[in-house]
């Protein structure tokens, strides 16, 4: 590959420094590119997208596992694989360290890497759709009270819950906030949704694994306290949807998948243990 687009977490590179070294490097191997920063929750999709449509064959993205998130559900309608350069703390997803930038950067231009496909969730409620590559959170709105959902599947009701919030996580995001709540880790590439109750006011309640083809629906529950907003919706931490009592919210697999450029091949196991120490 030999076009590049290079988006950067202002908080991450202040200073542009990363991202010019990157950008000289790959410019005097002949390569084009483009360059952008962002910072958390502000995204400017459309730039983004419109880099894309000018011809970019790889994105790198300049920051942690949140910043590649982001990136990623800004282009969920695009076909061009992420490489994440970790600049943050855990760095799972983004797993270049910057002392692997610049020999990384030669392998991507002699086309010597692997892409692994992630599956996405698809959101939707009162006609506002969201993508996202991690989950789906719906959590309480304000008051630091309980809400009842009612989850079903395909039209079926499996459970109601009182707790905090419920997470629908894919694979990728179930080494997320789907492992703090007590959910299981699955391996990345499988084709599954995941669903934890968060802080449930239960002695038996457990996350439930389905089938990534599944329809999974959540409707709020009106409380005591009447309040205008019961809970709200947040895609990959991003907060984007407010529900009131008797609002539903349909969650299924996205039509879209995320591409990650994989350089190393360290098994998930082996990461997995590295990383999160288990």
């Amino acid at each position: 590959m030999n076009d590049f687009l290079v988006v950067s977490n202002k908080e991450k590179d202040p200073e542009g420094e990363v991202s010019q070294m990157i950008r000289n490097h790959l410019t005097a191997q002949g390569c084009t590119v483009r360059t952008t920063s962002v910072s958390h929750g502000n995204i400017r999709k459309e730039d983004l997208n419109r880099s894309v449509d000018e011809g970019a064959q790889c994105v790198l993205v300049l920051g942690g596992d949140g910043t590649l998130i982001q990136v990623a559900g800004a282009l969920a309608s695009k076909d061009v694989p992420l490489l994440g350069i970790n600049l943050g703390t855990l760095g799972y997803l983004a797993e270049i360290e910057t002392d692997q930038i610049i020999p990384t950067l030669d392998r991507l231009v002699k086309d010597d890497y692997e892409i692994e496909e992630r599956m996405m969730l698809s959101t939707s409620s009162g006609g506002d759709r969201r993508d996202a590559l991690n989950d789906i959170i719906i959590t309480r709105y304000g008051d630091p009270r309980v809400v009842r959902y009612i989850i079903y599947v395909n039209g079926r009701c499996l459970s109601t819950y009182d707790a905090d919030g419920i997470i629908i996580s894919t694979p990728t995001g179930s080494t997320g906030y789907n492992l703090s709540a007590g959910g299981p880790i699955v391996e990345p590439n499988a084709k599954l949704i995941l669903i934890t109750p968060i802080c449930p006011h239960t002695l038996n309640t457990r996350a439930i694994v389905l089938s990534s083809d599944d329809l999974i629906s959540i409707e709020v529950c009106k409380s005591k306290y009447m309040r205008e907003y019961e809970a709200c919706v947040s895609c990959d931490g991003i907060s984007t949807i407010r529900l009131s009592a008797g609002d539903s919210v349909d969650v299924r697999k996205a039509d879209g998948v995320t591409k990650v450029i994989k350089m190393s091949r360290e098994g998930f196991l082996d990461v997995l243990s590295r990383k999160l120490g288990t």
